[in-house]
This record gives C-alpha cells, sequence and structure tokens, in this order.
C-alpha cells in the first residue's frame, strides 16, 4: 500500500502523481470506436488520459464511494498516488444567464439548504471516508463569473447571495488535508476585460473570506469547458478591448489581480480539453459544441510558472447543451452559426463531435 499520500494543503497535488482514468468515460469512447473502426488507434488515445468527473447532481454523489474505491485499487496496485478530479456542480439556480445546464436545486425551493445538507454534506462524508488519497476539486463552473457580470439578468440577481452562500459553504467543507480546492474563474473572453477581473478578484476575495480564509484552496481553474486557446492566436472576432488574447495572458492578469486583494501564491489550472484551434468563432462568446473545435495539450504538470497542470474537465464528446429548438433546456447559442448541429443535451455523448474534436486534435493524437 501506498502510505503518506496526501501532500500539505497549499502544495501542487498533481506532482509526483499520475491522473485517475474515469471507466464510464472509457465506455463512452468505445462506443464511438465501436462505429468507427478505421479511427480506432486514434479513438482510443484519447480515453487514455485522465478527465474529470462530474458530480452534477445529488443522484451522482451515490456513485462518488465507487469511483473513489476504484483510483484507490489503481493507486495500490502502482504504488504510486493516483489523483482523482471532480467538478462541484449543482448550485440552486444553477447556469443562471444560460439554460444550457439548469440543474434541480432552485433558490425558491429551499434550494441551498438542500445544496448544503443532500449535496455538498455527503460529498464531504465521502471524502472523509478516502483520506489516504489525493482528490483535486474544481469549484462550481461559471457561478462567481456570473455574478461578476450578469446582475442585469434577473435570474441571476435572484442568486447572487445563494450563490456566494453555498460557494463558501462548499469550500469550507470539502477542505481538507487531501483535497485540493481549485475555484473556477472562467476564462479569458469573459473576464479578461481590467474591469471584470478586477471585480471576480473582489469576488473570490470576499467568498474566500466567508468560507474560512484563502488558505482554504489551492488555486484557481480557468476555461472549464471552453475554447480558448492558450496562446494569442488569429482569431476571427473582434477583442473588444480586452487585452487577454489567451488563457495564459488570462491567468497572470487574473494572479496580479488577485494579489491585489491579498490573496497570493495559488496555483492555476486550466482546461485544455478542447482549445487546441483557433480561428473558429466568429463570436467570442460562442461556446457550445463549437464548430471545427480540437482537442488540445494533454494533461500536463507545471507545463509553465504559476500553473499547477493542464487539464482535461470537460471530458471530450460529452455535449456542451441540445441544439434542438423543442427540447427542455435549449438555449439559443447551442443552434447558432458557430455550434455543431444535432448536438443532444448537456453531458450526454455526442459522437460526431468527439470524432471531430480527436481528428482536430492539437498536438495531434
Amino acid at each position: 500500500m501506498v502510505h503518506d499520500v496526501p501532500i500539505p494543503t497549499g502544495e501542487n497535488p498533481f506532482v509526483g502523481a499520475v491522473g485517475y482514468i474515469n471507466p464510464e468515460y472509457v465506455a463512452q469512447v468505445e462506443s464511438s470506436i465501436a462505429l468507427h473502426p478505421a479511427e480506432a488507434e486514434t479513438l482510443r488515445k484519447v480515453a487514455e488520459v485522465p478527465s474529470a468527473i462530474w458530480l452534477d447532481s445529488i443522484g451522482k454523489v451515490a456513485r462518488l464511494d465507487g469511483f473513489l474505491d476504484d483510483a484507490l485499487a489503481r493507486q495500490n496496485e502502482l504504488a504510486t498516488p493516483v489523483v482523482s478530479t471532480f467538478v462541484i456542480y449543482d448550485l440552486p439556480n444553477r447556469d443562471c444567464a444560460a439554460l444550457a445546464s439548469n440543474g434541480e436545486l432552485l433558490v425558491a425551493e429551499n434550494g441551498v439548504a438542500r445544496y448544503k445538507a443532500e449535496y455538498i454534506d455527503a460529498i464531504a462524508a465521502a471524502f472523509r471516508a478516502h483520506p489516504d488519497q489525493r482528490i483535486a476539486l474544481v469549484i462550481e463552473p461559471d457561478s462567481l463569473g456570473n455574478i461578476a457580470t450578469n446582475l442585469s439578468v434577473p435570474r441571476c440577481t435572484e442568486s447572487e447571495a445563494a450563490y456566494r452562500e453555498s460557494v463558501a459553504y462548499a469550500i469550507e467543507q470539502l477542505s481538507m488535508p487531501h483535497t485540493f480546492l481549485y475555484v473556477d474563474a472562467a476564462h479569458a473572453g469573459w473576464l479578461g476585460w481590467p474591469d471584470n477581473t478586477a471585480k471576480i478578484a473582489t469576488i473570490f476575495d470576499e467568498v474566500l473570506t466567508a468560507a474560512g480564509g484563502a488558505g482554504k484552496v489551492r488555486g484557481f481553474i480557468t476555461n472549464v469547458a471552453n475554447y480558448t486557446v492558450l496562446d494569442a492566436t488569429s482569431e476571427l472576432f473582434d477583442y473588444q478591448g480586452n487585452p487577454c488574447h489567451d488563457e495564459v495572458t488570462y491567468v497572470e492578469r487574473l494572479a496580479a489581480a488577485l494579489a491585489a486583494v491579498g490573496i497570493a501564491d495559488k496555483g492555476f489550472l486550466i482546461d485544455t480539453s478542447r482549445n487546441g484551434r483557433g480561428g473558429i468563432r466568429s463570436e467570442w462568446g460562442a461556446w457550445c459544441n463549437v464548430r471545427g473545435a480540437g482537442i488540445g495539450q494533454r494533461p500536463a504538470v507545471t507545463p509553465r510558472p504559476g500553473i499547477d497542470a493542464y487539464v482535461w474537465i470537460k471530458p471530450p464528446g460529452e455535449s456542451d447543451g441540445t441544439a434542438d429548438p423543442s427540447a427542455p433546456r435549449f438555449d439559443a447559442h447551442c443552434a447558432g452559426p458557430d455550434s455543431t448541429p444535432g448536438a443532444p443535451q448537456a453531458g450526454q455523448w455526442f459522437d460526431p463531435y468527439f470524432v471531430q474534436l480527436a481528428a482536430n486534435a492539437s498536438p495531434p493524437l
């Protein structure tokens, strides 16, 4: 058995570890391989890459122990630390400024209390029962970013206090010696403008203070489920005065904004699962199953100063949202000119899109 696997909170959990590969994701990839045998060799390479597991409902939490037990068995087999990555994603009034990923809990229907008791507390119990393995957590994609920029949307106004309280509670309860929390910080095309970067830094400071201090988290993550490139390239859209043309620049400027409010020496993750190709969007705000996208850099530890790792948070092949206007949770962005037609509901397997992402991978698979 591997001993002393957890490392002190504050250090990079990906150093000296291998990533957990979700067997359920492997099964999804194999379903596409069965349909495209000529591309089997390339597609199977994707199944060999660690990606995050999204805990996007209360029901999904019941499977958490199984994932953790499997990761621990793999760790013991390899005699090497295995780090599992989970996405905490079930806020009341989730996805308040869009429609594709609306969740199961509502602020007006006791959502905050249910989020705490039925969701976060249950996850925390599972993590406490697995103290001998490293667990990386992505905290509530898109949530605090909506507070920074979208309070003109009535549903986001209604959600602000609940988002703040719920995210703070999640951070407070899930921070343990063997867990490593990364708070979602949107992406360059959303919060890269200086005013927005300053706003989100202040919001982070307030929420972390409510959670018990910035020491509860390892750092922040950008580009979750998005397509912004790592380094500036030729794009089809107008940057509209945004100085952050890429994720690396955004991370650098966000780190400076955080330092200005007293949050320093934090690590960053960047989701590179689908940002391999630039020059594919007519609108920077296009986010739903973007046409022409490709898998980006494979996960890598400390690829640049200040960046803990490149990671795959959005598993390539899982849809961003349905393209069917008659379906529940339809968002017009998912049927726009930059989006791939025929997409199923968010999180469901989208075979043609998966094959495209693999074919367009940069660097190639």
